[in-house]
C-alpha cells in the first residue's frame, strides 16, 4: 500500500535484469489497493467504535470483520503499527491502541510544535475569501448550537470544522511530509476523542476559540494567531482530561 512503499527503499528495477512482467504488476497493484483498503476500514471501524480501542484481536477475526485476504491485511497492520495505533503480537493477536493522559499530552505537545510555525504562515497568506468563509461557517453553527444544542445532526459539520481549520493551517506550509505527519497525529486525536463525551458548552467554547484564531489571522497579526492557537490547545488538553 502507499503508505508502507514509503517506509522501504524498494530498489529501481531495469527491464534486463528481471523487471515484472505486466502480470504481476497487475497483481501486486491488486494488493497495494486492498491494503490500502483494509487500512481504511480498520481505522473506520475503529473510530467508529466497531473496534473498541484497547481491544484484543485475533488475526483471523480481523480478516472476517475486515474483509479482506491476509497478506494485505498483514501489510496495513504494519502500517497502523508503525503510526502507533496497534501492536502486534507474533501468534497471539493484535492489541489497539488506548489513549490515556501520556498518550493525550504527547498528541497535543506534538501538535502544538507543527502548527505553531504553520499557523503563523496561515496568518500571513490565507486569502481574505478563504478566512470570511470558514468564520461564516463557524458562526452558522454557533448560531445553531445556541438555538438547539448539541445534537448528532450537528456532529459530523463540527468535526469537519474542525478538521478544516487545522488542515488548512497545515496546507500553509505546503510541505508534504509535514502534511504527511499530520494526518497521522489526525488519527490520533480522533483515538483520543473516542472517550470524550461532546457537549452544548464545550463545542462552543471549540468554535470561540477557533473565531479568536481566525480573526487574528484576518488582521494578519501572526503572533496574535499563534497565541489563539496555543491557548486552544491548551483548553482542547484540559476538555479531554475533563477539566472544563
Amino acid at each position: 500500500m502507499s503508505r508502507s512503499r514509503s517506509d522501504r527503499s524498494d530498489p529501481i528495477v531495469s527491464q534486463d535484469v528481471g523487471a515484472p512482467e505486466p502480470a504481476e504488476r497487475v497483481a501486486d497493484s491488486v494488493t497495494v489497493s486492498l491494503s490500502e483498503l483494509a487500512y481504511e476500514r480498520i481505522l473506520a471501524m475503529l473510530f467508529g467504535r466497531e473496534l473498541p480501542a484497547g481491544a484484543f484481536v485475533s488475526q483471523n477475526d480481523l480478516v472476517k470483520l475486515v474483509g479482506v485476504p491476509v497478506a494485505p491485511l498483514r501489510d496495513a497492520l504494519r502500517v497502523l503499527q508503525t503510526e502507533g495505533l496497534l501492536t502486534i503480537h507474533p501468534r497471539s493477536g493484535i492489541r489497539f491502541m488506548k489513549a490515556d493522559f501520556e498518550f493525550a499530552r504527547n498528541t497535543y505537545q506534538f501538535r502544538s510544535i507543527l502548527e505553531r510555525p504553520a499557523v503563523r504562515v496561515f496568518a500571513e497568506t490565507a486569502t481574505h475569501e478563504l478566512l470570511d468563509a470558514m468564520i461564516e461557517r463557524h458562526q452558522r453553527s454557533i448560531a445553531e448550537l445556541e438555538s438547539t444544542g448539541f445534537t448528532p445532526a450537528i456532529a459530523p459539520e463540527i468535526g469537519a470544522i474542525d478538521a478544516a481549520l487545522h488542515f488548512e493551517i497545515i496546507g500553509s506550509l505546503g510541505n508534504v511530509l509535514v502534511g504527511s505527519t499530520y494526518r497521522r497525529v489526525h488519527n490520533y486525536l480522533q483515538l483520543i476523542r473516542l472517550d470524550r463525551t461532546l457537549t452544548t458548552p464545550i463545542v462552543l467554547r471549540t468554535l470561540r476559540e477557533h473565531l479568536v484564531l481566525l480573526e487574528a489571522c484576518k488582521a494578519r497579526d501572526a503572533d496574535a494567531a499563534e497565541a489563539a492557537l496555543q491557548t486552544h490547545f491548551s483548553n482542547a488538553l484540559q476538555r479531554t482530561l475533563g477539566i472544563f
